[in-house]
Parts: structure tokens; sequence; C-alpha cells
């Protein structure tokens, strides 16, 4: 078992010996060198004064240059190295493809020989790249931190799945956050929660929750300067990038596979998983005993979070973290504290002042007539509308993406706001729930055809364990097969049900007026 050298030594001490050796022999150069100056450089390196001179022949035959020769290993050959990488670093199955082919000599080195040139020449990070990838040999580079600076000079965003299933209108759901955090205070200043994968609408929700420290919303927010955001398609969109550019924040885009360049929100999304989601019922990643059935959720739907219960946790974990949690990097103080200790001015906006903020256009001018704003196959209504729908004014129109509920009217000449507009003919809670379980069937019956089309068109053969063609299991009868053929030449097995009674209007032709076959007439027709 090797020991732990001790804290004073040994050291490399190569680059101390060239330099000791360069001045010796500058010395004699001029012909001040001394064997008391030989016996001084032996006695402080604790070696024989014959050493040194040993040292300064090396020197001499190297140009000047101490050149130790050092001890000689056995090293890898490009042959080695093309055959690490296609064993994908399994340094075991690279040696005995080597030995087979005589590429390690006869009789060919041992594997532990193999093994220590390969721990030496090639770091972890390359033995990573090898078996795991890119991905894998990031993990062990080395990264720099940032200065901190001071609140809202740089806000970090990202999306984060939540590791928990929740009952969301009777239907397994995992939900995503988006959250906008401050660097320099790890503060979460807003965030959106989606039941699905978020889109540009989350993100633009989250900014205005950030944006705003007022009412309902926290205290922390206001302007950043710049913005740090992932490559990914909603961040980089075009709606995103004008929210933000109205107030002159920039919006920074970081190269692929750089999460390190966003640690701060990259820290909250770990921190939201270990020690939020591992706590609650539904958590996706629970360890399986052996009496759980294979194929069937670990949770039942009646032991999932509703919804709008996951939210409120979430919103309350928020709060703590903002207020209670204390950060190593902060000197032991909770995100607030260092945001309240931070006297740097915020820019923030009135939300009366907002309602054009994060809202896309919904066309060309539309006419208020008695039924209200037409849009989108529906009629969108406000109040303030009575006495204005009769002289036919022209308003138009902006809207939050995805979000059809509630839109906002500007005169259509002199583009000044007029009001919000509600959406007159929304359906009820109970009526969106069964026409999504009336789609949601009706996806699960055709997902179940792809799936039995699927496991037919798979052919299947017999194991075997020695060398031999593969014999397919699958095989039908002629009568069998000639069933299957006509079953998939016929869909729906039911002609009828193809039929399409609209195009079989005409009256049906005269057959006296067809031809007759050939093969049909007698011999006195053909006369």
């Amino acid at each position: 078992m090797p020991t732990t050298p001790p804290p004073n030594g040994p050291y490399d001490l190569t680059s101390l010996r060239a330099a000791a050796v360069s001045r010796l022999l500058r010395l004699r150069k001029t012909e001040r060198l001394t064997h008391h100056d030989v016996r001084t450089v032996a006695a402080g390196f604790d070696v024989h004064w014959r050493t040194v001179r040993r040292w300064m022949d090396n020197a001499d035959a190297h140009n000047g240059t101490y050149t130790p020769q050092g001890r000689r290993h056995f090293t890898l050959t490009p042959a080695m190295h093309e055959a690490l990488v296609q064993w994908h670093g399994n340094v075991a199955s690279a040696y005995l493809a080597l030995v087979a082919d005589g590429h390690l000599g006869t009789p060919p080195r041992s594997q532990a020989t193999f093994y220590r040139a390969v721990n030496r020449e090639l770091s972890p990070g390359q033995r990573a790249a090898l078996k795991g990838g890119e991905a894998a040999r990031r993990r062990h580079d080395v990264h720099a931190l940032r200065p901190h600076g001071n609140r809202n000079d740089v806000w970090e965003t990202d999306h984060v799945e939540a590791s928990v299933f929740v009952n969301v209108d009777g239907r397994r759901s995992k939900p995503w956050i988006t959250w906008f955090v401050d660097h320099a205070t790890c503060t979460i200043c807003g965030l959106a929660i989606t039941p699905h994968q978020p889109s540009q609408d989350a993100i633009l929700a989250a900014a205005r929750d950030a944006i705003l420290c007022a009412d309902h919303h926290r205290p922390f927010g206001g302007i950043p300067r710049k913005l740090r955001v992932d490559r990914g398609r909603d961040f980089r969109g075009k709606c995103v990038a004008e929210a933000f550019q109205k107030f002159g924040t920039e919006i920074i885009v970081l190269p692929p596979y750089s999460p390190h360049l966003k640690g701060t929100v990259e820290a909250v999304n770990g921190a939201a998983k270990h020690m939020l989601f591992k706590g609650l019922p539904g958590y996706a990643h629970t360890p399986r005993s052996r009496r759980d059935r294979r194929g069937q959720p670990l949770w039942a739907l009646d032991e999932l979070l509703d919804y709008e219960t996951f939210v409120t946790i979430v919103l309350n974990w928020v709060d703590w973290w903002n207020n209670d949690h204390t950060i190593a990097r902060l000197h032991r103080r909770t995100p607030a504290q260092a945001w309240h200790a931070d006297l740097t001015p915020i820019d923030t906006l009135d939300p009366g002042d907002l309602h054009t903020y994060t809202l896309t256009d919904g066309g060309p001018p539309r006419k208020i007539t008695s039924k209200g704003v037409r849009w989108k196959s529906a009629y969108y209504v406000g109040d303030w509308m009575h006495g204005h729908s009769s002289a036919g004014e022209m308003v138009r129109l902006r809207h939050e993406p995805h979000h059809y509920h509630r839109v906002e009217l500007y005169d259509a000449d002199t583009l000044t706001y007029r009001g919000p507009a509600f959406r007159s003919d929304e359906m009820s809670p109970r009526q969106a729930r069964a026409l999504r379980n009336a789609r949601r069937r009706e996806a699960d019956r055709y997902a179940a055809k792809a799936r039995r089309a699927r496991k037919n068109a798979t052919p299947r053969y017999a194991a075997t364990s020695v060398a031999a063609p593969p014999d397919p299991l699958n095989r039908l009868t002629a009568s069998q097969a000639t069933a299957q053929l006509s079953q998939l030449q016929t869909p729906g097995h039911d002609l009828h049900a193809e039929a399409r009674p609209d195009l079989l209007n005409r009256p049906k032709p005269d057959s006296t007026r067809w031809t007759k076959p050939l093969s049909d007439l007698k011999p006195q027709d053909t006369e």
C-alpha cells in the first residue's frame, strides 16, 4: 500500500537544479568558480559534490542547459492510441487486441505496464472522453469565478423540469419552472410555472414578475443591465429579445455546452431538485422495491399533488430561499440580506405602464362591432366598448403569446391604449376537461394501433449459439398471410365506413349499355 509522502518533500527540484548549474557555469566562465561553491550547492541539495559535477557535465553536453535523462518509461504508440479509441477507453480489451495484433512485442509487455502508461500519458479528462464522450470530458474542466458585482448588474434565466408528477386535471404531468436569478445576490427575482414544457409565454410571464416590485410581486427585481441565456430557441426568440431590449438590457447568448457560464441559476436548479422535489409525493426518481409491479406507475393518481398545491409549495420554497436560506458565497447571509445590503439604485416600472410589455401584435386593424372585436374565430368584449360599437372604430390588437383569454386594444390611428378585452364565448372548465379527455382518448387509440403495427412489422429470430443465418420465428401459413394481407389492404376492415355518399348522387348507369366481354358472347354474336 503506498504511503503518503511527508509534507516537506521530496518534490521535483529539476528547475532549481538547472538554475544552480547555470550559475556555476557562469562563475566558471568568468574564472571565479571555486570548489567551495560546488560544495555549497551540494549541501543545499543534500547530495555529494561529485553529483553537482555530473550535473555540470550534463549541462555542457546539452549546450549549457541542464537536461536530466530521467527514468525510461514505456510509451504508447499511435496504434495503441487507436486501439483505446476503438474500444472506447476499455484498457483491458484494448490490451488484448494489441497483444493479438503483435503491437506489444514478443513476449508482450505486461498488462500492468500498459495500464501505467495509459494513466501516465492520458489525463482523467481524456480517459473520460474515451468512455463517455465530450459531455464526460467537460466534467473534469476547471472554471474561474466571476466577480459578483452589484444587484441587477447581471441576471441569469433558465427552465427546470420538476422531478415530481402532479395531478393536472386527472392526468400525470411534470411541471416546468422558469425563473430569473440575480447573479450578485443569488436572489430569485421572478418565476413562472407551467404544467407543460414552457415556451416564450412562460419567459415573458417570469420576466414581468421579476421586473415588478409591488403588489403580490417580491420586493426583489427591477430592470437588469445584462441577461445571460442559453441557446434555447425560446430564449433566443424575437419576442423575448424585444421585450428586454426596450429597457436597454443586453442579452448575452452563451456558447453551447457551457452551463458553468450561468452557474447561479444552475445552482438554484440543483437546489430545487435536491431540497424541494425529493421530499414531495410523486417524486419521479423514487427507488422501486421488489413488490412494485413493473410497468405500473409508482405513485397512484390520488396520491399526487394537484397543480395548485404544487404551485403554492414552490412559491413558499422560493420565499424560504430568498429570506431564510444562508449561502456561503454571500458570507453566510441570506439572499434578502445581501440584496438589502447593496445600495445600488433599482430601476423599476409602474404596473400600469406595462400594459404593452411582453405582448405581440395580433395582425391588421380590426373593427369594433356590436359583438366586440373578432379575432381567431372568437369575439372579445370589454366594458369600455359601450358607446363605441356603432361608430365602427378601428383598433389594433396585442396579446401575450399562447394566451387568448385576454387581449389589449389600441387605437388604430394614434396607437393609444384603449383598454383590455376578454373572450366572450370562453368554454367552461368542464367543457375544456371533456375536450382534453376526448383528444387524449383519440390519441391513445391511434397510438395503440401504431404499437400493434410496429410489433407485427418487427421480425423475431431464433436464438443460436453457433454461427448460422437468422431463423425467423414469426412465420405464418399461407392462409394466415393471405388473411392479414387482405386486412391491411382494407382500411378499417369495413368499406362501408369509408364510403362517401355525397359523391354517389348520380344515377346508376344502365347495365344494358355496357359492352359484354368477348368470353361471354355466343358464337352467333361473333358472326
